[in-house]
């Protein structure tokens, strides 16, 4: 099994999981990213408005009460003025919690090519072939929709080969 087929298939068994990560970047960006970006713009045209970085740094404190004011922060940040910052921080949000989500799907990686593969399947049969032996609703389980019946006529032993890992 190939890198590829790997991330494939780690993609597929955290696709829920993925969701939910993609709106918490977005809820982030509006709740985090925007009121900061504007708390920085106004601590930045007010430091150049007095020429003092000293009252620049105490309009950006003041600027994050826009925390509390998500409303206001989402029509502010698009405005011309405070886009660039927004812009910037958004890539910067993204970057950070696209690493959390890479290190997540490296997690969900597949340890071998036997990871998630039903055990004692039927994918030996196709089309149906297995209930000229088997029973689709009653008997002894051997997997999903595959019984052994008990009523059958004959050798009715059951042999159970499994590979066994040893580390």
């Amino acid at each position: 099994m190939g890198l590829g087929e790997k991330i494939r298939r780690a993609l597929v068994k955290m696709k829920g999981r993925l969701i939910v990560y993609a709106l918490a970047i977005i809820v982030g960006i509006f709740a985090i990213v925007a009121p900061i970006s504007r708390a920085i713009t106004d601590g930045l045209n007010k430091a150049a408005e007095t020429g003092n970085k000293d009252s620049g740094f105490e309009a950006f404190f003041y600027g994050l009460s826009y925390l509390t004011k998500p409303g206001d922060n989402i029509t502010k940040v698009f405005t011309e003025e405070y886009f660039h910052n927004f812009w910037t921080g958004t890539k910067y949000f993204v970057l950070f919690a696209g690493v959390f989500v890479i290190i997540g799907v490296a997690k969900a990686l597949p340890k071998h090519e036997f990871s998630d593969i039903e055990n004692g399947s039927s994918d030996w049969a196709e089309g149906g072939e297995q209930y000229k032996v088997l029973s689709k609703k009653s008997g002894i389980i051997l997997a999903e929709k595959n019984y052994l019946p008990v009523d059958k006529r004959g050798n009715v032993n059951v042999l159970v080969v499994r590979r066994v890992w040893c580390r």
